[in-house]
C-alpha cells in the first residue's frame, strides 16, 4: 500500500478529526485531545503527521512536548499520542511509516527522548523500552511497567534523565 507521509496543515483538521474518531471506535476522545494540544505551546507543528492515499487522509500521528520533572529540574521530552489509522487501512504498515517518520523528525529537530503509553509487543520494534528501568516514573496514569515506554534517539541521552513524566494539562481535557 503506497501512502505519502506529510506534515498536517489547517486544511486537514476536519479529516484528521474523523480519522481519530473512526480509528478509536467512533469515540471523540483522541480527536479532541489533538485539538486541545494544537492550542498549546506543547504542540510542534512539524510533528503532527498524516498518512495520505489518493488524496484521502488515512492515518495521523501526533508527537508533542511534555516534561520529565526531577525536583526543581525539568527536561523537555516528546510524547507520542495519539496515533490513528482508519480501520480499513490498519494492518498495512501505515502506523509503522508514521512512527518511523515521526521519530526521524524528532531527531532532526533535536528532540532525543520520546515517551509513550502503548502496547508492549508493538513499540519495541521502534526502539521503545520500559521507561521505569531507566529511572523514569509516571504517576498521572496508573499503567503497568511494560506499557510505559521510552525511546532514546541519541546515544546516552537517558543517562542524564531521571524523574517523573508530566503530561500537559491538555491530556486531561
Amino acid at each position: 500500500m503506497t501512502v505519502r507521509i506529510r506534515t498536517e496543515n489547517e486544511r486537514d483538521y476536519d479529516q484528521v478529526y474523523q480519522v481519530n474518531c473512526t480509528a478509536f471506535g467512533n469515540r471523540e476522545d483522541e480527536a479532541k485531545l489533538v485539538e486541545r494540544i494544537r492550542s498549546t505551546s506543547y504542540w510542534v507543528p512539524e510533528l503532527s503527521l498524516i498518512a495520505e492515499q489518493d488524496d484521502e487522509i488515512v492515518g495521523h500521528l501526533l508527537l508533542s512536548k511534555a516534561a520529565v520533572v526531577d525536583g526543581e529540574t525539568q527536561h523537555e521530552v516528546i510524547v507520542l499520542a495519539p496515533i490513528a489509522v482508519k480501520p480499513e487501512y490498519q494492518k498495512h504498515g501505515i502506523g509503522k511509516q508514521l512512527i518511523r517518520e515521526g521519530l526521524e523528525r524528532c531527531r532532526q529537530l533535536g528532540y532525543y527522548i520520546v515517551l509513550l503509553i502503548g502496547h508492549p509487543s508493538y513499540y519495541p520494534q521502534f526502539g521503545f523500552q520500559p521507561a521505569r528501568s531507566y529511572g523514569l516514573e509516571l504517576k498521572q496514569f496508573e499503567v503497568p511497567d511494560d506499557v510505559f515506554m521510552v525511546c532514546e534517539l541519541k546515544e546516552n541521552e537517558l543517562l542524564h534523565l531521571r524523574g517523573e513524566l508530566k503530561y500537559p494539562a491538555a491530556f486531561f481535557g
